[in-house]
Order: C-alpha cells, then sequence, then structure tokens
C-alpha cells in the first residue's frame, strides 16, 4: 500500500513538473517513474537534447518523457496502477500511422522502412526517395491528413502505432478517436530542440521504440562527429540570407535562435538578421521586401529556401520572384544557393547539412548535396 502511494505521488509530481527547454515549454522533470512489479529504472543521459528523456527498466521496457508533460511506457502489457495518462506503446511495433513528416527520415536512417505502413503525406509530396519509393511500391499507403484519418484503414489494417507531429494538437478529437480505437498516438516534439544536433538525438527515441537502441546511438554519433569536426571552426567574416518568397510577394527569413542561425554561425558565417531577436516561439519572421532589401543588399551569401516555395534552377528565376535582387552584392557575385527540397524532412542529415554550410562560407570548392550553387 506504501509503494502504491509512493509510485501515484512520484507520478503526479512528474506530470505536475515537466518544464520546457526553451522557455517556451516546461522541462522534462528528472524524477523517475517507479511502478510496482519495476526496478528503479536508469536514466539515459542526452548529449544535446532537451526535450525527451529515455528510461530503461531491467525487465527490457523503457519510459520515455517529453518536455510537454506526456510520457510513453514501451510494454508488452500495461502495467496494473499506470497512471490513465501515461501511453503504453507496444516493443517495435509495426504498421506504424505515419503522421509527423520529420519522423520518416530516422526509420529510413535506421532502415525500418518496414515498420511503417501508414502515411498521412501523400507520395509525391515526400521528398525522402526511399519513403516515395516505399509508396510507389505499395508498401506504405496513403490514410488521410492528420487531421483526417482514415480510421476504418488504419483499423482494419491493424495499425499499432501513430506518431504525430504538435500540429495534431489542433486537432486533440484525431489523438481521442485514435486512442478510443486502441491505437496509441505519440507525438514528435524534434523540431522544439533548441540546438540544431538536438534534432538528430531523437533518433534515440525511435531506436528505442522499434527496438535497436545501439543503433540509435551508432546514427546519432555518425551526424555528431560533422558538428565535432567544425566545433573550433573560424569564422569566415562572410555574412549570409537565409529565406523564401512567398506567392504574395513577401520574404520569410531567419532570425536570432533559430536552429538555421545557429547552424550559420557553426559552418562559420553570420545571419544577417540576427539583430531580430526570439521573442516567441516562431523561428521565422515575415518582412515586407523594402525593409528585407535595406539589410540584406549587401549579404555576401544568399540561401534561398526550396522546400517551401519550389525549385530554383537560375539567377534569373529569383529575380523573377522580386527584381530588386538584382542590386544585391550575392546575385552580382553569383554567389547563390539554394536547398534541396529534402531540407526539412531529412533531420538525419543535419550534420552532413551543416559541413556543407561550412563549404559554402569556407569556399572550400567540395562538393555538397544539400545546398547547390544556381548560376
Amino acid at each position: 500500500m506504501i509503494r502504491n502511494i509512493i509510485a501515484a505521488l512520484l507520478t503526479a509530481v512528474l506530470t505536475a513538473n515537466l518544464c520546457g527547454c526553451t522557455g517556451q515549454a516546461p522541462a522534462v522533470s528528472d524524477t523517475p517513474y517507479i511502478m510496482e512489479g519495476y526496478s528503479e529504472p536508469r536514466k539515459d543521459e542526452n548529449f544535446c537534447a532537451e526535450c525527451f528523456t529515455i528510461y530503461e527498466y531491467d525487465n527490457g521496457d523503457a519510459m520515455i518523457t517529453t518536455n510537454d508533460g506526456k510520457a510513453y511506457l514501451i510494454a508488452d502489457s500495461r502495467p496494473a496502477g499506470l497512471a490513465e495518462n501515461i501511453t503504453v506503446i507496444p516493443h517495435s511495433p509495426d504498421h506504424i500511422y505515419m503522421a509527423g513528416s520529420a519522423v520518416m527520415c530516422f526509420y529510413d536512417a535506421m532502415d525500418r522502412l518496414s515498420d511503417i505502413r501508414f502515411s498521412a503525406i501523400a507520395e509525391n509530396d515526400w521528398y525522402i526517395e526511399n519513403a516515395r519509393a516505399a509508396m510507389q511500391r505499395g508498401d506504405i499507403i496513403y490514410a488521410g491528413k492528420y487531421r483526417e484519418p482514415d480510421y476504418e484503414l488504419l483499423l482494419t489494417q491493424g495499425c499499432r502505432l501513430s506518431v504525430q507531429s504538435t500540429m495534431s494538437e489542433h486537432v486533440p478529437k484525431v489523438s481521442e478517436k485514435l486512442n478510443e480505437l486502441g491505437i496509441p498516438v505519440f507525438v514528435d516534439r524534434s523540431s522544439y530542440e533548441p540546438h540544431p544536433l538536438g534534432r538528430c538525438e531523437w533518433v534515440r527515441v525511435y531506436a528505442r521504440i522499434a527496438g535497436c537502441p545501439e543503433l540509435g546511438e551508432k546514427l546519432f554519433n555518425e551526424q555528431k562527429r560533422h558538428f565535432d569536426e567544425l566545433e573550433e571552426v573560424e569564422e569566415t567574416g562572410k555574412s549570409a540570407v537565409f529565406f523564401y518568397i512567398t506567392s504574395s510577394g513577401r520574404i520569410v527569413t531567419r532570425k536570432a535562435g533559430d536552429y538555421i542561425t545557429k547552424m550559420i554561425e557553426m559552418a562559420g558565417g553570420k545571419n544577417v538578421f540576427d539583430f531580430i531577436g526570439d521573442d516567441n516561439a516562431m523561428s521565422a519572421v515575415t518582412l515586407e521586401p523594402e525593409k528585407f532589401c535595406m539589410h540584406a543588399k549587401d549579404a555576401d551569401i544568399l540561401i534561398y529556401n526550396c522546400n517551401i516555395s519550389g525549385d530554383i534552377h537560375s539567377i534569373d528565376e529569383l529575380i523573377e520572384k522580386n527584381g530588386l535582387l538584382k542590386e544585391f552584392r550575392a546575385v552580382k557575385n553569383g554567389n547563390v544557393w539554394c536547398t534541396g527540397r529534402s531540407v526539412y524532412q531529412d533531420i538525419m542529415k543535419t550534420g552532413d547539412i551543416l559541413t556543407d554550410m561550412h563549404t559554402v562560407f569556407a569556399d572550400t570548392g567540395e562538393e555538397t548535396t544539400y545546398l547547390y550553387k544556381i548560376s
């Protein structure tokens, strides 16, 4: 009886005190979950991720807590007395409904796309080649958008887990319905990591869910190596602007505190718009063309975000979007780069993207994969 009371109190304290990694959300507590019949868990140490914690039990089960106050127990069955607000995820689930676009890359890197049966993203909207190919073969099938999933399809074909982005929080009825059908919901929060490498570290979460934690460590360390190699990189003195132009002609760029800005700095560059503070949760800022041009026209390098507004193949195409760009220093010097379409969907290549950025700023002449230069 006393043990049950202690366990309930610990669970209540953890649920109430989980706080955020960015100041906007709560942070993960260090208080472990103790359940009847379970050993006291061992806490896995993160390298730089702040928005999740993994606890390991002696019986092979694990608890994952996230910085929004949620907790997930990986177990084959629900232990007696487990708090109702803790989601139970089966070991190594297959027939996953993937509604979080940022998560597919982790399963691709682990060579576990076979665990995924359903997608909330249509075939042509995937820029991860293996995911698109799997949909073309019918190995992964479309099961409706995250806000309107095909419940009947998920139920009849045995969906065992739904992985959602935080967008699902705007339609809570979807998670409620999935839970009602017996389909556990896991919400990915990798995009809330303040450090770029912290996003990569979420591969450890999905490797633990998939039952291959050692592989997760290996994949994470491969990306960490890129950051380690550039840890002492010297500033190149080159300024850059990362941006795209909306259909209405407004310009969206990145401000201070954003992970893209941090990567530019880590690669030896300087974001022209780092003077715009991170006073809210949004990492991007929309500017009128005149204000954008006033600050960006003398930037050494332009990096155009093709993921949002489509591929650009020449500087002429870019100028067609806004004629003022013709007078930009980077345009005159032919120092305009574009991102590949997979940049946002392939978090597991963040280290490679950082290396590409350094190649651009240091002008090493090495071949790049995720950035391409336009003429």
